[in-house]
């Protein structure tokens, strides 16, 4: 847990403030907006209270001030924490995969990543498409209702099976938790050549950190590793270096004793 400073959190509670003013100000503006509206177009909203539309448009302000203030909390931490910029090995390898891809691949991928989004937001637009097609027939309104939702269902029995498509296709190619995508080659200086990466699918974000800090203590242990055996080897070359020296004074000094040894013998005699 960060600390933050005397000035960072004058800061922090300087963008906290901008945001919710910002989101106050927009959300009052849309909630008297909506409520004069409402009054205009319907009578049973006029006969709501004075007291009751203020609250209408007052907790509007509200609602929006707190949601645009948090929003300006979670910006300001992000810009302060070094992680929210972070891309482990997977996310980058995933992102450099897709910009390698076609657009319609791109969109064949999104569609199959967003498939459940996809079919409820279908069946909502179907429903409202259908409410809109039905709602100038001379039926009762249970009707249009039963009417509309057969349309939307046919409509999101069709999505449906195009998800199940796309289920049964990911079955096959064995797509899942880990993939396998062509990414450039890193060592190669022109970046033409492409290699098959095995990758990790991450259900969160920052799944696969770990990983990468396990990665990194690996090449740190690896290159002291190698520069302590550079440096035995180093110490080993000085020491070869030197014995032949220290070898050569020896006979040196040994040649100079004997030479000293027959004067003196002379000068006793």
């Amino acid at each position: 847990m960060k600390i933050l400073s005397k000035e960072e959190e004058e800061a922090h509670y300087n963008e906290v403030l901008k945001g919710g003013v910002i989101g106050g100000t927009l959300g009052l503006a849309v909630g008297m907006g909506g409520v004069l509206a409402a009054s205009r177009r319907y009578p049973a909203f006029r006969n709501l209270t004075l007291p009751f539309r203020t609250f209408l448009v007052t907790s509007t302000g509200t609602f929006c001030a707190i949601v645009n203030a948090d929003r300006y909390s979670v910006k300001y931490q992000r810009s302060r924490d070094p992680m929210s910029t972070y891309q482990d090995s997977s996310k980058r390898a995933m992102e450099l995969a897709r910009e390698n891809e076609s657009t319609y691949q791109r969109f064949l991928d999104w569609g199959r990543e967003n498939r459940y989004s996809i079919v409820f937001t279908s069946w909502l637009a179907s429903m409202g498409i259908a409410l809109a097609l039905v709602g100038r027939a001379p039926m009762s309104a249970t009707q249009k209702l039963v009417q509309a939702r057969v349309y939307a269902q046919g409509l999101t029995l069709a999505v449906l099976v195009i998800t199940a498509a796309f289920e049964v296709n990911d079955a096959k190619k064995g797509n899942g938790r880990w993939e396998t995508v062509m990414v450039v080659d890193p060592n190669d200086p022109e970046h033409k050549h492409m290699i098959e990466k095995r990758i990790h699918k991450e259900e969160y974000e920052g799944q696969d950190l770990w990983m990468d800090m396990v990665e990194a203590e690996e090449r740190r242990l690896a290159e002291r590793a190698k520069q302590k055996k550079e440096e035995a080897e180093a110490a080993a070359a000085d020491k070869a270096t030197e014995e032949p020296n220290d070898e050569s004074a020896k006979k040196q000094a040994s040649k100079a004793v004997e030479k000293a040894t027959p004067n003196t013998a002379a000068q006793k005699a």
